[in-house]
C-alpha cells in the first residue's frame, strides 16, 4: 500500500461519514494514472496554485479599480481568505479539507480584470453571455495549458461552477466555500471601505453590531463559529436564521454605501469602456492575439467566447497597455 493510499484509508477513519472521500471521488473527465504520494484533491490543488491563470489573480481588481494604497485586497488575496476560513471550517466539520482548499482556490480563476464592471462589460457583448463562475469552469476545462485544461475531478469542478450565491454545490466542501466566499468579501470589503473612508463602524446599524460583533474580526469570528455549531455532524452546511439575516443584511449595506458608491465606482465606465473597445477590435483583427486563443477558433470554438476568453484572462494593467497600444497614438521614433 502506498502513501497516498494509507491516506485515503485515513480519510475513511477520521472524516465525517459527509465528508467527500478522496478515494471516492467520482474522477477526471481524462483517467490519469494515480499519484503514489497525493490524493486526487490535493493534485487538484496544487495544478490550481501552479496554474497561470491564478498567478494573474495578483493585477486583478476586488472592489476598488487602482487604489491608491498597499494594503486593499485584489481577486488573489481575496481567494486566499476565502481558502483560510473554508479550511477551518472544514477541519473543525472533519470535512475534507484538500477538496474545500482546491475549490476556494480554483472558485474565481474566470474572474474579468476590474472585478465585476468588467464581467458586466462581456456580458453585454458576448452573444452568449458572460458569468465569471462559468468561465472559472471553461478555465480549468479548456483553456489552461494550452488548450488541454487541467484535467481536475469533478468534485472540484461542481464546487468552483457552485459557488455563486445562487449556486447548489453537490459536496459538503463546495457548500463550504459557497459560504465563505460571501462571508469573505463582506469581511475584506468592508475593511477595505474604512481603510478608504468610505464607511466607518457607525454606519453599521447599532442592532447589527450587537449580534454579530463591533468589528470585522469579531464579526468573522461570529459567522465561522455559527457555521461550525450549526452544521456539525449534519447532512448541509448551514448558518442559524438569526445570523445568516445578519450576513444579507450587511450584504445589503454593503450594495448601498460601497459597491454603487460613486467614489469606489468612478472609474468603473471608463473600464466597461475600455474592454468593450478591446473585445471590438479583436472581434475584427483576432489574428492580434495571443496564439494559444487563436488555435481555439481554429478547432471550432466561437470567436465571441475566445475573445472574452483572452480579454477576461487579462490583469488590470495589461488590458490597459493593450488599449494604449492599439488605440492612443505615439510619437514617431526616428532612428
Amino acid at each position: 500500500m502506498n502513501i497516498r493510499e494509507k491516506m485515503e484509508q485515513r480519510e475513511l477513519k477520521l472524516l465525517s461519514p459527509y465528508a467527500a472521500h478522496s478515494g471516492h471521488s467520482r474522477g477526471r473527465e481524462r483517467p490519469e494514472e494515480e499519484c503514489d504520494v497525493r490524493t486526487v484533491y490535493q493534485r487538484d490543488r496544487d495544478r490550481i496554485l501552479h496554474s497561470k491563470s491564478f498567478r494573474r489573480l495578483k493585477d486583478k481588481t476586488q472592489v476598488f479599480l487602482a487604489p491608491q494604497g498597499d494594503h486593499y485586497r485584489n481577486r488573489l488575496t481575496h481567494t486566499l481568505e476565502v481558502s483560510q476560513i473554508a479550511r477551518t471550517i472544514a477541519k473543525a466539520l472533519r470535512l475534507n479539507e484538500d477538496l474545500t482548499e482546491a475549490i476556494a482556490l480554483g472558485h474565481d480563476l474566470g474572474h474579468t480584470p476590474f472585478g465585476h464592471s468588467g464581467e458586466y462589460a462581456l456580458d453585454q457583448v458576448n452573444p452568449d453571455g458572460f458569468a465569471h463562475y462559468k468561465q472559472s469552469v471553461r478555465v480549468v476545462e479548456v483553456l489552461e495549458k494550452g488548450g488541454e485544461g487541467l484535467n481536475l475531478t469533478w468534485e472540484v469542478r461542481d464546487g468552483i461552477l457552485n459557488h455563486r450565491t445562487v449556486g447548489n454545490p453537490s459536496t459538503l466542501e463546495g457548500q463550504i466555500v459557497r459560504f465563505s466566499d460571501k462571508i469573505a468579501y463582506i469581511h475584506h470589503d468592508m475593511d477595505d471601505a474604512q481603510r478608504a473612508g468610505i464607511i466607518t463602524e457607525d454606519d453599521i446599524p447599532i442592532t447589527l453590531r450587537m449580534l454579530v460583533g463591533y468589528t470585522t474580526r469579531e464579526r468573522l469570528n461570529t459567522f465561522v463559529h455559527d457555521i461550525i455549531e450549526n452544521s456539525l455532524d449534519k447532512d448541509s452546511i448551514r448558518m442559524s436564521p438569526e445570523i445568516y439575516e445578519a450576513l444579507m443584511d450587511l450584504r445589503t449595506m454593503m450594495f448601498r454605501n460601497v459597491y454603487n458608491n460613486p467614489l469606489a465606482k468612478k472609474e468603473e465606465q471608463k473600464a466597461i469602456k475600455m474592454l468593450t473597445e478591446l473585445y471590438e477590435y479583436y472581434i475584427e483583427y483576432p489574428e492580434a492575439m495571443s496564439g494559444e486563443y487563436r488555435k481555439l477558433i481554429q478547432r471550432g470554438e466561437k470567436k465571441p467566447q475566445v475573445v472574452c476568453d483572452y480579454l477576461s484572462g487579462m490583469t488590470d494593467q495589461y488590458s490597459m497597455e493593450k488599449f494604449r497600444e492599439i488605440y492612443i497614438p505615439r510619437s514617431w521614433e526616428i532612428y
